[in-house]
């Protein structure tokens, strides 16, 4: 098992983008997304992403050309309109706009509209983090979640996010989980181990409780904590589907399939300037923060997060990218 730089992960993605038709600064955009999900140990939203990147630029289903359309539709409200390409540019058309009218009306609404999945939501809330400012991020995706007591997907695993700045650039809280009790991810990957989920995850195609991965891929995922995280997941679908005027995650095929419509997904985030109101935001962070490390073995989600500048990637997944970085075969 080959042991890659986050340096060398960035530059394999961005080829193998390039190759299958994304033009320079989107392919590096995506590229840098696809590392740092490597480098923060989130394996899902990493390089085992990048095969149905390229595939579905080769097919269509995503755009790698399109040049986001950033407007304000009032003071602090910032749109973004991915044109049915990639969630990473259109943010980072956007960001600059976004990071400025938070800054001036305290408080500001970025959305990002018709859009591919953003993979790791929470990689966009710690950017703006790093610009001093609280962010709270919300997406939708394609159905898996059943509403508690029935059987048939409605919303997907619909993630939150939010990052907390620590006043020094970094992070003093981040988190980024989803609404359904585990991610669609771990339900493929159990099953391709040929290994059992944990009960609380899935129900079947009956509405029955399950361990057996291919079942609950026939059936459907549950919220975590039953009627609050489906509330969760609601508040997720209305703001990133109803804010951004994207689709709903019923009306979005497999988001790894290479064929179908393109996925049109939004991504709505909530910035705070946390000196809007008072100077003793950082007060009231470090007391939180006092009393959980007073604890020993508690923290605050995200406060131990660091990136690793090296990653183990397995031997198959690293041979796949050095054939996608030839192009369409």
């Amino acid at each position: 098992m080959p042991r890659c730089s986050v340096l060398e992960i960035e530059t394999a993605s961005k080829l193998a983008l390039e190759a299958f038709g994304a033009k320079d600064w989107i392919a590096t955009s995506v590229a840098r997304a696809v590392a740092d999900a490597e480098a923060h140990g989130n394996v899902i939203c990493g390089l085992y992403y990048l095969e149905s990147y390229c595939r579905q630029l080769a097919t269509g289903r995503v755009s790698g050309s399109v040049d986001p359309k950033v407007t304000a539709s009032r003071p602090g409200s910032i749109l973004s309109d991915a044109g049915y390409g990639f969630a990473q540019p259109a943010f980072e058309a956007a960001l600059p706009m976004a990071v400025a009218a938070a800054r001036e009306n305290g408080t500001a609404s970025l959305a990002v509209a018709h859009a591919h999945t953003c993979t790791s939501l929470g990689y966009f809330t710690a950017q703006l983090a790093a610009e001093g400012l609280m962010a709270i991020g919300f997406t939708n995706a394609s159905p898996v979640v059943a509403p508690p007591g029935g059987n048939q997907k409605v919303i997907g695993t619909n993630p939150i996010a939010m990052s907390v700045p620590d006043g020094a650039g970094g992070l003093a809280v981040h988190f980024d989980f989803s609404t359904s009790a585990v991610a669609l991810g771990k339900i493929t990957m159990a099953k391709a181990a040929g290994e059992e989920i944990p009960l609380g995850w899935a129900v079947d195609a009956q509405g029955v409780p399950t361990t057996n991965p291919e079942a609950a891929l026939g059936g459907a995922l549950v919220s975590a904590g039953g009627y609050k995280g489906w509330g969760f997941g609601i508040l997720a679908e209305l703001l990133a589907a109803g804010m951004t005027g994207s689709v709903n995650s019923l009306d979005v095929g497999g988001l790894k399939l290479p064929d179908g419509p393109p996925h049109g997904l939004g991504q709505f985030y909530l910035i705070l300037d946390p000196s809007t109101h008072h100077d003793g935001f950082a007060d009231r962070l470090a007391r939180l923060a006092d009393a959980v490390a007073s604890q020993e073995g508690a923290r605050l989600p995200g406060s131990a997060r660091s990136p690793m500048a090296e990653v183990d990637v397995p031997d198959a997944l690293w041979d796949l990218v050095a054939e996608l970085a030839k192009g369409p075969q």
